[in-house]
Protein backbone atom coordinates (compact mmCIF):
# COMPACT_ATOMS: atom_id res chain seq x y z
CA UNK A 1 0.00 0.00 0.00
CA UNK A 2 0.77 3.76 -0.87
CA UNK A 3 2.04 5.94 1.95
CA UNK A 4 -0.23 8.53 1.37
CA UNK A 5 1.04 12.56 0.97
CA UNK A 6 -2.52 13.91 0.05
CA UNK A 7 -5.49 14.22 0.84
CA UNK A 8 -8.31 16.41 -1.31
CA UNK A 9 -11.59 15.55 -0.73
CA UNK A 10 -12.49 16.73 2.72
CA UNK A 11 -15.06 18.77 4.90
CA UNK A 12 -15.19 20.91 7.51
CA UNK A 13 -18.00 22.34 10.16
CA UNK A 14 -18.75 24.67 7.08
CA UNK A 15 -20.41 21.80 4.96
CA UNK A 16 -22.86 21.69 8.14
CA UNK A 17 -22.61 17.79 8.65
CA UNK A 18 -18.76 17.48 9.72
CA UNK A 19 -17.04 18.41 12.77
CA UNK A 20 -13.91 19.66 12.71
CA UNK A 21 -12.47 23.22 11.66
CA UNK A 22 -9.81 24.15 9.26
CA UNK A 23 -7.36 24.72 11.93
CA UNK A 24 -8.18 20.89 13.23
CA UNK A 25 -7.92 19.55 9.84
CA UNK A 26 -4.61 21.03 8.89
CA UNK A 27 -3.57 20.22 12.34
CA UNK A 28 -4.21 16.47 11.79
CA UNK A 29 -2.71 16.65 8.19
CA UNK A 30 0.26 17.85 9.16
CA UNK A 31 0.58 15.07 12.28
CA UNK A 32 0.40 12.44 9.58
CA UNK A 33 2.38 13.36 7.12
CA UNK A 34 0.65 14.92 4.40
CA UNK A 35 1.98 17.98 1.91
CA UNK A 36 -1.31 18.46 0.65
CA UNK A 37 -4.61 18.81 1.73
CA UNK A 38 -7.67 19.32 0.09
CA UNK A 39 -10.93 21.33 1.78
CA UNK A 40 -13.89 20.75 -0.10
CA UNK A 41 -17.35 21.85 1.21
CA UNK A 42 -20.89 21.01 -0.02
CA UNK A 43 -22.52 23.26 -2.61
CA UNK A 44 -25.53 24.87 -2.49
CA UNK A 45 -27.88 22.59 -3.53
CA UNK A 46 -26.91 19.71 -0.51
CA UNK A 47 -28.42 20.58 2.48
CA UNK A 48 -26.75 22.68 5.45
CA UNK A 49 -23.87 23.57 2.67
CA UNK A 50 -22.60 27.23 2.93
CA UNK A 51 -23.47 30.08 1.73
CA UNK A 52 -22.28 31.23 -2.07
CA UNK A 53 -20.68 34.32 0.42
CA UNK A 54 -18.21 31.47 2.12
CA UNK A 55 -16.66 30.39 -1.48
CA UNK A 56 -16.34 33.70 -2.71
CA UNK A 57 -14.66 34.49 0.56
CA UNK A 58 -11.85 31.99 0.83
CA UNK A 59 -8.67 34.39 -0.46
CA UNK A 60 -8.57 35.33 3.77
CA UNK A 61 -7.94 31.29 4.06
CA UNK A 62 -3.59 30.99 4.50
CA UNK A 63 -2.71 28.60 1.96
CA UNK A 64 0.26 27.14 4.08
CA UNK A 65 -1.20 25.68 7.74
CA UNK A 66 0.95 23.71 10.01
CA UNK A 67 2.98 23.18 7.20
CA UNK A 68 0.50 21.64 5.13
CA UNK A 69 -0.49 22.89 1.52
CA UNK A 70 -4.11 23.82 1.75
CA UNK A 71 -6.37 23.62 -1.19
CA UNK A 72 -9.23 25.40 -0.68
CA UNK A 73 -12.81 24.23 -3.12
CA UNK A 74 -15.63 22.81 -3.15
CA UNK A 75 -17.51 19.39 -4.03
CA UNK A 76 -20.06 20.55 -6.90
CA UNK A 77 -23.10 18.51 -7.18
CA UNK A 78 -24.48 17.10 -10.72
CA UNK A 79 -27.78 17.93 -10.45
CA UNK A 80 -29.22 15.90 -13.50
CA UNK A 81 -28.59 14.33 -16.25
CA UNK A 82 -27.28 17.23 -18.80
CA UNK A 83 -24.53 17.52 -16.15
CA UNK A 84 -25.86 21.06 -14.60
CA UNK A 85 -23.24 22.00 -11.19
CA UNK A 86 -24.63 24.16 -8.65
CA UNK A 87 -22.36 26.88 -9.48
CA UNK A 88 -20.65 28.92 -12.31
CA UNK A 89 -17.07 30.66 -13.32
CA UNK A 90 -17.99 33.42 -10.92
CA UNK A 91 -16.99 31.41 -8.49
CA UNK A 92 -15.46 28.52 -8.95
CA UNK A 93 -13.14 31.24 -10.93
CA UNK A 94 -11.39 31.94 -7.16
CA UNK A 95 -11.32 28.36 -5.95
CA UNK A 96 -8.33 26.13 -6.07
CA UNK A 97 -9.41 22.57 -6.49
CA UNK A 98 -13.61 21.70 -8.22
CA UNK A 99 -15.03 18.42 -7.14
CA UNK A 100 -18.26 17.12 -8.62
CA UNK A 101 -20.07 14.20 -7.98
CA UNK A 102 -23.96 12.99 -7.73
CA UNK A 103 -25.36 13.04 -4.04
CA UNK A 104 -28.91 11.41 -4.00
CA UNK A 105 -30.41 14.47 -1.65
CA UNK A 106 -30.10 16.42 -4.96
CA UNK A 107 -29.90 14.43 -8.10
CA UNK A 108 -32.69 13.87 -10.64
CA UNK A 109 -31.73 10.61 -12.92
CA UNK A 110 -33.35 9.51 -15.61
CA UNK A 111 -31.99 5.94 -17.94
CA UNK A 112 -28.92 4.58 -17.33
CA UNK A 113 -27.66 5.93 -20.37
CA UNK A 114 -29.21 9.33 -19.43
CA UNK A 115 -27.23 9.21 -16.30
CA UNK A 116 -23.67 8.10 -18.30
CA UNK A 117 -24.40 11.36 -20.05
CA UNK A 118 -24.87 13.81 -17.00
CA UNK A 119 -22.12 12.39 -15.70
CA UNK A 120 -19.88 12.62 -19.03
CA UNK A 121 -20.93 16.35 -19.55
CA UNK A 122 -19.61 17.07 -15.70
CA UNK A 123 -16.68 15.42 -16.57
CA UNK A 124 -16.05 17.72 -20.14
CA UNK A 125 -16.92 20.50 -17.92
CA UNK A 126 -13.49 22.17 -18.10
CA UNK A 127 -13.80 23.47 -14.18
CA UNK A 128 -14.25 20.13 -13.07
CA UNK A 129 -11.05 18.45 -11.88
CA UNK A 130 -12.15 15.37 -9.94
CA UNK A 131 -15.20 13.31 -9.98
CA UNK A 132 -15.87 12.39 -6.54
CA UNK A 133 -17.29 8.58 -5.71
CA UNK A 134 -18.75 7.41 -8.87
CA UNK A 135 -19.33 3.91 -8.26
CA UNK A 136 -21.66 4.46 -4.63
CA UNK A 137 -24.31 3.44 -6.78
CA UNK A 138 -26.41 6.60 -6.24
CA UNK A 139 -27.17 6.42 -10.47
CA UNK A 140 -26.80 3.39 -11.99
CA UNK A 141 -24.23 4.69 -14.78
CA UNK A 142 -22.01 2.62 -17.47
CA UNK A 143 -18.53 2.96 -16.28
CA UNK A 144 -15.94 2.22 -19.30
CA UNK A 145 -17.54 5.54 -21.53
CA UNK A 146 -16.65 7.25 -18.04
CA UNK A 147 -13.52 6.30 -17.59
CA UNK A 148 -12.84 6.96 -21.11
CA UNK A 149 -13.71 10.21 -20.64
CA UNK A 150 -11.67 11.11 -17.76
CA UNK A 151 -8.71 9.97 -19.62
CA UNK A 152 -9.47 12.62 -22.45
CA UNK A 153 -10.21 15.10 -19.75
CA UNK A 154 -7.67 14.55 -17.72
CA UNK A 155 -10.36 14.08 -15.19
CA UNK A 156 -9.45 12.17 -11.78
CA UNK A 157 -11.99 9.80 -10.53
CA UNK A 158 -12.12 8.82 -7.25
CA UNK A 159 -12.20 5.74 -5.06
CA UNK A 160 -14.51 6.93 -2.06
CA UNK A 161 -13.36 5.24 1.06
CA UNK A 162 -16.41 6.82 2.66
CA UNK A 163 -18.83 4.92 0.24
CA UNK A 164 -16.98 1.88 1.04
CA UNK A 165 -17.70 2.03 4.87
CA UNK A 166 -20.24 -0.76 5.91
CA UNK A 167 -22.06 1.96 7.40
CA UNK A 168 -23.00 3.20 4.12
CA UNK A 169 -25.06 0.35 3.13
CA UNK A 170 -23.91 1.82 -0.57
CA UNK A 171 -24.71 -2.33 -1.33
CA UNK A 172 -23.13 -2.07 -5.14
CA UNK A 173 -20.23 0.26 -4.77
CA UNK A 174 -17.85 -2.70 -3.90
CA UNK A 175 -18.80 -4.11 -7.61
CA UNK A 176 -18.69 -1.18 -9.34
CA UNK A 177 -15.92 0.50 -7.83
CA UNK A 178 -13.77 -2.95 -8.80
CA UNK A 179 -15.44 -2.18 -11.76
CA UNK A 180 -14.03 1.08 -12.51
CA UNK A 181 -10.53 0.07 -11.27
CA UNK A 182 -10.13 -2.85 -13.83
CA UNK A 183 -11.10 -0.18 -16.38
CA UNK A 184 -8.78 2.61 -15.24
CA UNK A 185 -6.11 -0.55 -15.48
CA UNK A 186 -7.13 -1.29 -18.53
CA UNK A 187 -6.74 2.15 -20.00
CA UNK A 188 -3.87 3.33 -18.17
CA UNK A 189 -6.25 5.90 -16.74
CA UNK A 190 -4.87 7.73 -12.95
CA UNK A 191 -7.27 7.56 -9.86
CA UNK A 192 -7.42 9.10 -6.91
CA UNK A 193 -7.84 8.11 -3.10
CA UNK A 194 -10.21 10.44 -1.09
CA UNK A 195 -10.92 10.04 2.12
CA UNK A 196 -14.01 12.32 2.12
CA UNK A 197 -13.53 12.86 5.75
CA UNK A 198 -16.40 14.85 7.66
CA UNK A 199 -13.63 14.70 10.93
CA UNK A 200 -10.26 15.19 10.88
CA UNK A 201 -9.70 11.63 12.06
CA UNK A 202 -10.39 10.76 8.79
CA UNK A 203 -8.56 12.27 6.61
CA UNK A 204 -5.79 9.49 4.73
CA UNK A 205 -8.14 7.48 6.02
CA UNK A 206 -8.12 4.58 3.18
CA UNK A 207 -9.18 1.26 5.21
CA UNK A 208 -11.49 0.29 2.93
CA UNK A 209 -10.12 1.48 -0.36
CA UNK A 210 -7.30 -0.93 0.10
CA UNK A 211 -8.83 -4.48 -0.20
CA UNK A 212 -10.59 -3.16 -3.63
CA UNK A 213 -6.58 -2.52 -4.93
CA UNK A 214 -5.48 -5.95 -3.69
CA UNK A 215 -8.36 -7.31 -5.32
CA UNK A 216 -7.86 -5.42 -8.66
CA UNK A 217 -4.27 -5.14 -8.77
CA UNK A 218 -4.36 -2.21 -9.33
CA UNK A 219 -1.00 -0.89 -10.05
CA UNK A 220 0.69 2.06 -7.72
CA UNK A 221 1.99 3.82 -10.42
CA UNK A 222 -1.32 4.82 -11.04
CA UNK A 223 -2.42 6.02 -7.78
CA UNK A 224 -1.72 9.76 -7.57
CA UNK A 225 -1.94 10.10 -3.80
CA UNK A 226 1.85 9.89 -3.11
CA UNK A 227 2.43 11.83 -6.07
CA UNK A 228 1.60 15.18 -4.88
CA UNK A 229 3.68 17.19 -8.40
CA UNK A 230 2.40 14.64 -10.49
CA UNK A 231 -1.47 15.00 -8.83
CA UNK A 232 -0.97 18.87 -9.40
CA UNK A 233 0.00 19.06 -13.14
CA UNK A 234 -2.58 16.06 -14.09
CA UNK A 235 -5.61 18.33 -12.69
CA UNK A 236 -3.64 21.72 -13.69
CA UNK A 237 -2.56 23.28 -10.21
CA UNK A 238 0.12 25.88 -10.06
CA UNK A 239 3.31 24.00 -7.95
Amino acid sequence: MITPLLDVHTHTVASGHAYSTIQEMAQRASEIGLEILGITEHATNLPGAPLDIYFKNLHVVPRQMCGVRLLMGVELNILDTRGTLDYGEDILKNLDLRIAGIHSLCWQGGTKDENTQGMISAIRNPWVQIISHPGDGTADLHFEPIVLAAKETHTLLELNNSSLNPVRHKVTAHDNFCEILRLCRRYEVPIILGSDAHISFSIADYRFCTPLLEETDFPEQLIVNDKPAEFLHYVGIEH
